[in-house]
């Protein structure tokens, strides 16, 4: 007589889950850049093709509010730094690190590990940088980019990670192959550049210590408003642009008061400067009467 056949049983362990938080530091500058509001705009909803008279009264560029735009700015004003990072960037940096290391996989580090931090605080004072670049059409079209660029920068993210298959020392070595080979932001080493390379830092490791200390919201603030130059060709650039705009009589909109449109208000330094131009026009109109 023929025997039943077993019934196999499947045997599925639960899966325990644990974070951990680890302080970066940046160790090469790191090249911010957000979609700007006007590209954003202009995929809901095109404006059409400009014709001869449109295109000679317009600006092809306006590098100070490129600047501006291109930063990730806090909506809630009340947190430490006005700027964030992305969570995915870092996310995006760890499975791209997976690529290079024996043993694991860029599927499998995208399923056993997420980063936690639903908005990372970033730390550091952007400076204005220009760069030529080429377009990714056919032609590859010089151009040049205007991004904010953090010399000094650092933060704290919490990784989460399922602790059945993987330990906090491998997440801390994953984090330290990301920071190393693939990095974060524009023209990373990923994409051929040496820009958004960083490291894990201690809880009291100086460097980190005081980029969290001079690099926070007020400081943050200024210089979105008044950046800095990153370099001297910045500079040069940014230089000669003002004064042949000035000199063919163009209006640059950045000139005007600068309104900080992710938090939905005014800059107070601005709103200072506007105030007292206003005054002085008033006064000087009393004294023309």
């Amino acid at each position: 007589m023929a025997k039943a056949p077993k019934e196999n049983s499947l045997d599925i362990q639960a899966l325990k889950r644990d974070s951990v938080i680890l302080n970066i530091v940046g160790t090469t500058p790191m090249l911010m850049h957000r979609f700007s509001k006007k590209a954003q705009r202009e995929l809901l909803f095109p404006s059409g093709r400009k014709n001869s008279a449109e295109k000679a009264e317009s600006l092809k560029h306006d590098p100070l509010n490129e600047y501006r735009e291109a930063v990730y700015l806090n909506r809630d004003t009340s947190r430490p730094s006005a700027i964030h990072i992305p969570s995915n960037a870092f996310s995006t940096a760890m499975a791209s690190a997976a690529l290079d290391i024996p043993g694991a996989t860029k599927a499998q580090i995208m399923r056993l590990v997420s980063v936690d931090t639903m908005q990372i605080d970033m730390y550091g004072v952007p400076k204005m940088a220009m760069h030529m670049v080429r377009s990714s059409d056919m032609n590859r079209t010089p151009d040049v980019r205007t991004r904010p660029c953090f010399p000094e920068w650092a933060c704290k993210i919490e990784i989460g990670f399922v602790t059945t298959m993987l330990k906090p020392s491998q997440i801390a070595n994953l984090v330290a192959a990301a920071g190393m080979i693939v990095g974060i932001g524009d023209w990373r080493p990923q994409k051929g550049g040496m820009f958004g390379k960083f490291r894990i830092a201690s809880p009291d490791d100086r460097e980190f210590s005081a980029i969290m200390k001079n690099g926070g919201a007020k400081a943050q603030r200024v210089a979105i408003q008044s950046p800095e130059f990153f370099d001297a060709d910045t500079e040069e650039l940014f230089t000669w642009f003002t004064q042949e705009a000035k000199r063919r009589e163009r209006n640059i909109p950045s000139s005007a008061p600068h309104r900080l449109e992710d938090s939905g208000e005014v800059d107070p330094v601005v709103a200072s400067k506007a105030n007292d131009k206003r005054k002085t026009t008033r006064r000087n109109g009393a004294r023309a009467n």
